[in-house]
């Protein structure tokens, strides 16, 4: 399917679901936020070595329309005023970025609306760098997390689960976000998986690739599963294979900007 029936099939499905968001927010912000309070013992207790999970972001940075993502306009020179200033514009989802729940549902909550003890979470890594190299179009999926689970204990209740699938040693080569044909492929979540994560009352997912659904998905099932629950993603992150797969705490820099549906963050990890 072309992108742009992709998306023309995505915005016929955006129904208004006021009711059913407001009370599905107001409860998982509820189970978020207690499960941070469980979470408390699996934070990373020592000031130890920071990992910058954020990628520089420029217009050459990929993006999933294709456009480039922001540009900068000098608006005061240094030469003139003794100072200098640029104007800013950016596309929300682009660079290393949050999508909030209000990205996949009409009347969510928007980035700015979302609880603050979220952006602090136990990190929890799943490599399947072994299936994208197979499957550029591959999904973690639950038999994955139970073999995360088989090996490093359970993935504790208001944590950040993030797929590591190599992609970013891809950036600066078009297979970051297509195949030879043209056609988006990247590896991402299954929503099986999600939906698993959920019930353990993960509160974000993390990626490090263009979108939290693979490159072949055509109905958006995991946007439209796990934002709507009140939870985050965050896409193009950097610096995974710098992380173990349990013991860091991430650092969710989210942009307060009223009623956005997400946007360009500092995501950062302490081991």
């Amino acid at each position: 399917m072309c992108n742009i029936c992709v998306m023309n099939s995505v915005k016929e499905k955006m129904l208004s679901r006021r009711q059913f968001f407001k009370a599905s927010a107001l409860s998982g912000a509820a189970v978020a936020t207690l499960g941070m309070t469980a979470a408390k013992p699996a934070l990373a207790e020592a000031m130890g070595k920071v990992v910058d999970m954020t990628h520089t972001f420029t217009p050459e940075f990929p993006t999933f329309g294709g456009a480039p993502g922001i540009s900068m306009e000098k608006t005061v020179k240094f030469e003139e005023s003794g100072y200098q200033l640029f104007r800013v514009t950016y596309d929300e989802h682009s660079g290393t970025h949050l999508d909030a729940p209000l990205h996949f549902s009409e009347d969510g909550v928007s980035i700015d609306e979302m609880p603050v003890e979220n952006f602090v979470c136990p990190l929890c890594v799943i490599d399947i760098k072994a299936k994208a190299a197979e499957d550029a179009n591959c999904m973690l999926e639950p038999e994955d997390i139970a073999a995360w689970i088989s090996a490093n204990g359970d993935i504790p209740a208001g944590a950040c689960v993030a797929m590591n699938s190599g992609w970013e040693h891809k950036l600066g080569d078009p297979s970051f976000r297509n195949d030879a044909d043209g056609n988006f492929a990247f590896p991402g979540f299954s929503k099986s998986a999600t939906d698993m994560l959920a019930e353990m009352g993960v509160v974000s997912i993390g990626v490090d690739t263009l979108s939290l659904d693979p490159g072949s998905s055509a109905d958006f099932a995991v946007h439209y599963g796990w934002l709507p629950s009140g939870r985050y993603g965050i896409e193009c992150l950097a610096g995974l294979d710098k992380l173990p797969a349990k013991g860091a705490t991430i650092f969710v820099g989210a942009p307060k900007i009223g009623g956005a549906t997400g946007g360009p963050g500092r995501v950062m990890a302490v081991v």
